[in-house]
Order: C-alpha cells, then sequence, then structure tokens
C-alpha cells in the first residue's frame, strides 16, 4: 500500500483541506461532551433555563457545522480517491501494454482483468476508509482519554481496558483474515478464467452437449469462493457483537461506579454524563478503525497484486528511441541469422539455428508441418518474443536495438486468428492509421477484395461492429483484418495463414491485386494450403523447426520431400504435373 502512495501526489493540496476538515470536525466532536456536562451540572440542576437555550443553541450550531464539514470533506474524499483509482489503472494498463508476451502470460488476461478492476476497487476503498477512518481513530482515542481522565482518572483507567481487550481482539482476528484474502483475490481470478472460457467457447460447448458439465464446473468455481468469503464473514461476525458486549459493560461500569461517585460527592452527574459520551465516542471510533482493518487486508493483498505488476521489470534489451531520432530507411530487407528461439516452459526449441533473406518486391511464403515454427516466425518479427540467440535484421540493423514503436510503425501484421474492435469499420481501418483518408480506405478495402460487402451494407464504412468482430463471418473478418495492414503501407507485410478462411477464387484474386501493392515492400506469407503460396518468388519450407528447403513452387517439387509431401496431400496429380 505504502508503494502505491505516489499516485496521491498530483492530490496533495485537496489531501491537505480533508485533513485540516477532519481535524474540525474532531475538534467539534469532542467538545460536544463538555456542553453536556455544563448543561446539566449548570443548568438543569441549578434550574437555569436561559443558560440550557443558550448552551443547546450552541450545541446545535456545531452539529451544523460539524455536517457541513463532513459533507464537504465527503465530496474532497470522493474526488481524491477516485481520481486516484484512475490514475493507477492508467497506469497499470500501460505497463501492461509494455510487457513482452512471455510477461503478460505470467499473469495472464483473467487475473489482469481483476487487478485493473476489482483489486483497484479495493485499494481505493482502502486508502479512502485510512483517510477517514484509520487516521481519526488513535487520535480520537487519546484525546477522549484524556478528557476523561480530567473527569474522573478511575473511570478513565476503566475506559483504557476497554481499548486494549478490543485491539488485542482486532489485532488477532485480522491477522486470520489476511491469509482468506489472499485466497478470495485468487478465486476471483479463477472465476473470471472460468466465466470467460464459457462465455467464448459457448458455440463449442453446446457442439459438445457439454452445457451441464460447464455449469457444475461453474458452480463448483462459485462454491470456493462462497465457502472461503463464509468463513472470512464468520470471523469478523463474532468480532462486532463482542465488541459491542465489551462496550455496554463498560457504560454499565461508568454507571455504577460514578453513582457511587456523586452520592458520595466526588463527581457531578453532568459529568458521568460526558465519560459516557466519551467512553461511547472513543470505542465508537475503535469500531470504525476496526470496519478498516476489516477492509484493509484484502486492500493489502490487491495492492501486493497490482505492485506485482507495476514493478516488474521488463526483460526487453532494445532502445527506447523515439521515432523522430532514428531515420527510417526504404528499400528494406530481412533476415533472420541463426535464429534459435524456445517458449517459456517449453522443453525444446521451436526454431532452431534458423536463417533466411527475405527481399523487397518479393513475396517469400513460409509452409511447413503443424508445430514446425510458421506462426513462431510470424511472431518474432514485430518482436512479440525476443530470442534466445542469433539475430533478426531489417536493413541490416538488429531489431533488438530498436525501440517497439519504431519497430512496429514498419510493419503491417495480420494475425492467424482475425480480430476486430467494438465500434465501426471505420474505426477499425483507422487502428491501422490514424489519419486514413477515405480514398486509401477503399483503395486497401478494394485490394482486400471486401468493398463489395461494405458498400452492400446499409451504413457502409459506418456499420457497427460488435465485440471481436461477431456480426461478421471468418472470411469478412480476415479480408477487414488484411485491409487495416494495407492502409498502413508499411514496410513490411506480414500474413500469418491469414487466407484460411477465404475460398479459393476469393483467395486468388486477393494475392493477385496484393502484388501490385506489395512491390516497394518485404511481403511474408504464411500459409497451410500450397494454393496459397505456389506463385510465392521465395517459398520456405520448415520442419521441425529448421529449413528444409528454399525455392519457388516448381523447385520444391524437385528437389524438397517435405514440400512434395505436403503438395501431393493437397494438390491434384494434374496440378503436382
Amino acid at each position: 500500500m505504502i508503494k502505491l502512495l505516489r499516485f496521491l501526489s498530483p492530490y496533495k493540496g485537496r489531501v491537505r483541506i480533508m485533513l485540516v476538515l477532519m481535524f474540525l470536525q474532531m475538534l467539534g466532536t469532542l467538545y460536544v461532551p463538555t456542553l453536556t456536562a455544563d448543561i446539566v451540572n449548570k443548568g438543569i440542576i441549578n434550574g437555569n433555563l436561559k443558560l440550557v437555550w443558550g448552551i443547546g443553541g450552541f450545541m446545535l450550531l456545531i452539529a451544523v457545522l460539524i455536517a457541513g464539514v463532513s459533507i464537504l470533506q465527503t465530496y474532497l474524499s470522493t474526488s481524491v480517491f477516485t481520481g486516484m483509482g484512475r490514475d493507477i489503472r492508467s497506469a497499470l494498463f500501460k505497463k501492461s501494454q509494455s510487457l513482452t508476451i512471455n510477461e503478460f502470460n505470467r499473469f495472464g488476461p483473467d487475473s489482469m482483468i481483476t487487478r485493473c478492476t476489482n483489486d483497484i476497487t479495493q485499494i481505493q476503498q482502502g486508502y479512502m476508509a485510512a483517510i477517514e477512518m484509520l487516521l481519526p481513530a488513535p487520535i480520537m482515542a487519546v484525546a477522549g482519554l484524556l478528557l476523561a481522565f480530567s473527569k474522573s482518572p478511575a473511570l478513565a483507567l476503566l475506559i483504557a481496558a476497554a481499548m486494549v481487550v478490543i485491539c488485542i481482539l482486532t489485532v488477532w482476528i485480522g491477522s486470520k483474515a489476511m491469509k482468506l484474502f489472499a485466497g478470495l483475490q485468487v478465486m476471483l481470478d479463477r472465476i473470471n478464467r472460468v466465466l470467460r472460457e464459457n462465455l467464448a467457447g459457448i458455440r463449442v460447448i453446446r457442439a459438445f452437449n457439454r452445457s451441464e458439465f460447464e455449469q457444475k464446473r461453474t458452480d463448483k468455481t462459485y462454491e470456493e469462493y462462497a465457502f472461503t468469503a463464509i468463513r472470512v464473514n464468520k470471523i469478523f461476525a463474532v468480532l462486532l457483537p463482542v465488541i459491542m458486549v465489551i462496550m455496554n459493560v463498560c457504560t454499565i461500569l461508568i454507571i455504577a461506579l460514578g453513582g457511587q461517585n456523586v452520592a458520595n460527592g466526588q463527581m457531578e452527574i453532568g459529568d458521568i454524563m460526558a465519560l459516557i459520551e466519551y467512553a461511547f465516542l472513543i470505542l465508537m471510533y475503535l469500531v470504525m478503525g476496526i470496519m478498516v482493518i476489516m477492509i484493509f487486508p484484502r486492500a493489502q493483498t490487491c495492492a501486493g497484486r497490482v505492485n506485482e505488476v507495476l514493478d516488474l521489470c521488463s526483460d526487453r534489451s532494445g532502445a527506447d528511441t523515439p521515432d523522430d531520432c532514428r531515420a527510417v530507411v526504404k528499400a528494406p530487407k530481412l533476415e533472420f541469422c541463426n535464429v534459435t528461439f524456445q517458449y517459456q516452459g517449453a522443453e525444446e526449441p521451436v526454431l532452431n539455428n534458423l536463417s533466411f533473406t527475405a527481399d523487397i518486391g518479393k513475396t517469400t511464403a513460409i509452409i511447413g508441418g503443424t508445430g514446425s515454427g510458421k506462426s513462431t516466425i510470424a511472431s518474432l518479427i514485430p518482436r512479440f518474443y525476443d530470442i534466445q540467440s542469433g539475430e533478426i535484421r531489417i536493413d541490416g540493423e538488429n531489431i533488438a536495438s530498436m525501440s517497439e514503436e519504431n519497430l512496429r510503425e514498419r510493419i503491417g501484421f495480420v494475425p492467424q486468428k482475425s480480430f476486430l474492435f467494438s465500434g465501426t469499420i471505420l474505426d477499425n481501418f483507422r487502428h491501422g492509421k490514424k489519419d486514413v483518408t477515405l480514398t486509401e480506405i477503399r483503395h486497401a478495402a478494394d485490394i482486400a477484395q471486401i468493398s463489395d460487402f461494405i458498400d452492400s451494407l446499409d451504413e457502409g464504412y459506418e456499420t457497427r461492429v460488435s465485440q471481436g468482430g461477431g456480426n461478421f463471418s471468418g472470411g469478412q473478418k480476415q479480408r477487414l483484418s488484411i485491409a487495416r495492414a494495407l492502409v498502413r503501407k508499411p514496410e513490411i507485410y506480414v500474413f500469418d495463414d491469414s487466407f484460411s478462411a477465404l475460398d479459393f477464387k476469393t483467395d486468388a484474386k486477393l494475392r493477385m491485386a496484393l502484388k501490385g501493392e506489395v512491390k516497394d515492400a518485404v511481403a511474408i506469407l504464411v500459409a497451410q494450403r500450397i494454393s496459397t503460396i505456389m506463385d510465392a518468388e521465395q517459398i520456405i519450407v520448415l520442419d521441425e523447426g529448421r529449413v528444409d528447403g528454399t525455392g519457388t513452387h516448381k523447385e520444391l517439387l524437385a528437389n524438397c520431400a517435405v514440400y512434395q509431401q505436403i503438395a501431393k496431400s493437397q494438390l491434384s496429380e494434374e496440378e503436382l504435373s
């Protein structure tokens, strides 16, 4: 929690005003019992109604002022901690965007969602409660106890004893709850994961008739969370009633012992009333502090989870050179030089000492069996992962020395699994290039063979896109994703099996249109279908992470056994000949 205090820095002025208002509120609250004693001892007992009305009116004025100060303090508190929560979320999201894929996978999207939402809400509430309730508690307890001592040292010691018992009880129960709160946050991650899997995979679940099984799995996850949450609530359910018993016993003893002192002429009735009020104030603020302690273990756990992400030192070795400080060289050449790459946690490398060159104006196709490393190559070019050894160069420069922003500005990437953002079709094109013109968009759509479809829609380019592009077919999403990459006019195009959902006719027309568009760029085309890559100037055949053959379609049919095997499984005898 202490580390996150830096996010309060922009709100220092408002926090200071809050503390001043809180101090004034405490002064007014502590002064009221003294006025109560005076109104009884000097007014009611002596029958001085004028004094009673005077002190009573003053007490009413203080009550109104306390209420006004409290409202203003609450407003400031809400604005400060809402802003703080927003800033932490922004920092956490920004940090998540800078993580490598391996680093991001260490947490997972489910846990990151929980950290950005529920965890930060708990932190926000924890800080608010700490300043509004926990900070005043010891001040009110000490000040109230001193004022109680001024009335009766013996009865003040009784109040102090009750305070000690409550504090010991709170610490003991808080230590037990801390461990359970940590478990609750992990279970929230699990709930998010199960819900995302069920919602994202609803078609598969229904196709395999597994709805009942998934319902049971979801219910079990909820039950585990509920069981732990109930255990936490049981612990705290014991605490408040015990505190109320202690407070009531303390009040009874003050009345009993104070009554004897009044009878002996050692105290006045008003002083007993003031002592009872001080006892309730002290113990009430202690209860408020306890309420914070109930929230605090969970907030502390959440703060640890947020700091775990914010404090993570990225293993990126690249420079952070701004775009305007690094000249972008045209006529690029992409080189893989003895590249070896292994996924985190994998037993063996997926790429072994891989080398090839892709030149400008030529389409370099990559094909191979399942698990041969095709999509891995596509992911390494924009540096989603860092390689273990070797170099990937653009224009002779190692991409590890480039800033990620500069590198990715030079690449148009179309992923294997097409993804569209919610908004409009036009918004999705602007994800590819912020200042894209309508002419550029239409040109890209024509090449991607999607313009006729867009024009057939009632709202055209302003048509709404549902989450993930759920209102479009697989082929339509792929073509929109391709068009989004084309509007960038990058130096390097990377198509990661991006034609797989297209029919053969559309595939052929798109590739034909694409040839003229990529003549001034490097084009990397990862594919499973021979028909998609037959016309490529260079085809690289992968086998178990190594280059098994390089050449044109005809050359590889003649001299590459792996390519021959793939071709025979897909092409007819006539096409092979």
